[in-house]
């Protein structure tokens, strides 16, 4: 009798798992549906006038992102290829990584991954409303997000994204300011409800960016306590898409800045688009 009900049990555990994991990609797909919808319908062109008054490292990122006439597309589709570390910089457990984007700053972000090393294969998503990773494609390995320090984390890291990948989110308006630091650094402050976040952009003598860098609400520490720690990236290999000149190099992590420097994001993007609003 006891090995029949073990027998049983195993299918239904299986059919609750797949459940679960086809409510997640429901969950994603109406998230990307939502985000996609920040869209402006009918965007202003971009105009060099427009950042006039801006600190002249912060105007020359601009002039150098976005072409004259660019449609302000501030929502973007990025498809990405890389390597996401598992482990620490001492020992990184890189996993050969495969992951698309909706980016819609300040509204949030959907970034679902399918990575593997060897046999192991993870994959899950990650928003400004959860993460959720799966071993396998069936065991839950991490459901966190729905509370205070994981929207502050999570903004701080698409905030960041957007002054790569959606510069047209970020140029001065409600709730965005930009204030020089010094020669080729200006520091962007999104404010967004409850949330604020401030991002220090560096720049080349062109305007490219060159890195990002900011204090990151984060428990990525020994502690496995939340605080503000340095995090940030280098930026390199710039394509244009539809009149926005982004990187497609990203190297970033915690740490940044300092001997504790941990890049465990190292992508190469493919594709970036802007759906429709």
């Amino acid at each position: 009798m006891l090995t029949n009900l073990l027998l049983l049990s195993i299918p239904l555990a299986v059919m609750a798992l797949s459940a679960w994991r086809v409510s997640d990609h429901r969950a994603d797909r109406e998230a990307i549906t939502r985000l996609a919808a920040e869209q402006p319908a009918a965007p202003t062109a971009f105009d060099p006038a427009m950042v006039e008054a801006l600190p002249e490292p912060a105007r020359r990122y601009f002039l150098y992102t976005i072409a004259p006439g660019t449609p302000l597309h501030t929502v973007a589709h990025i498809t990405m290829t890389g390597r996401f570390g598992m482990g620490t910089k001492e020992a990184p457990g890189y996993l050969e990584m495969s992951a698309t984007q909706t980016l819609a700053m300040p509204a949030g972000f959907v970034w679902k991954m399918r990575a593997r090393r060897g046999l192991m294969h993870l994959s899950g998503s990650d928003s400004e409303r959860w993460t959720r990773f799966w071993l396998m494609g069936l065991l839950p390995v991490a459901r966190l997000g729905g509370d205070p320090d994981h929207a502050r984390a999570a903004f701080g890291r698409y905030v960041a994204e957007a002054v790569f990948w959606t510069p047209a989110a970020v140029l001065p308006g409600p709730g965005i300011d930009w204030e020089w630091v010094d020669t080729d650094c200006a520091r962007l402050t999104v404010r967004h409800g409850a949330l604020s976040q401030a991002i220090d952009v560096r720049v080349a003598v062109d305007g490219q960016p060159t890195q990002v860098c900011f204090e990151r609400w984060s428990n990525a520490n020994p502690d496995k306590a939340y605080r503000l720690q340095p995090f940030g990236g280098h930026l390199s290999a710039y394509r244009t898409f539809a009149g926005f000149r982004l990187p497609t190099h990203v190297e970033a992590g915690n740490g940044f800045g300092t001997d504790r420097y941990f890049p465990f994001f190292v992508v190469n993007v493919t594709d970036i688009d802007f759906p429709h609003g």
